[in-house]
């Protein structure tokens, strides 16, 4: 088998991906529904429930624990590594996101600031804990499942 091959045929690869495409599409066609115009930015974009960063990390944990062992070297790094972006999810990168909100409220007061404001800051960029917990819950039924 040839490296192409090995990559698109590695379970630890396309399930966490195909994950990602499928919670992010359920995030663009719920967000379609609710305010009746595409959003483009919810294909790629942070944010929302469930959190697709949570789940494709804890469902690539619990593949790497069902290939190579539960008590195996790599799976302690994917779990560690998986709790430390569900942590960043829930704490910096929402706290970003709050900050990001405080600060296109001040750009937008008249008189506040002075020049012309370029560009909005992104504001979804983290998740709630209970958008990170759902998604962990997602990637360990889908890890456990495959």
């Amino acid at each position: 088998m040839n490296f192409f091959e090995e990559i698109i045929t590695n379970k630890c690869i396309y399930i966490p991906f195909l994950l990602w495409f499928f919670i992010q599409l359920f995030k663009f066609l719920t967000d379609l529904i609710v305010n009746k115009r595409i959003n483009i930015k919810r294909i790629m974009g942070a944010g929302g429930m469930p959190s697709s960063h949570s789940a494709v990390v804890s469902s690539l944990a619990i593949l790497i624990g069902k290939d190579y062992g539960f008590n195996s070297g790599v799976f302690a790094l994917s779990l560690i590594m998986a709790f430390v972006v569900m942590y960043d999810a829930a704490g910096i990168r929402r706290a970003a996101g709050k900050q990001a909100t405080i600060l296109n409220r001040i750009l937008e007061t008249p008189g506040l600031t002075t020049g012309e404001v370029q560009e909005k800051l992104i504001e979804a960029l983290g998740h709630t804990p209970i958008q990170v917990f759902v998604g962990a819950i997602i990637g360990v039924i889908v890890g456990a499942i495959v």
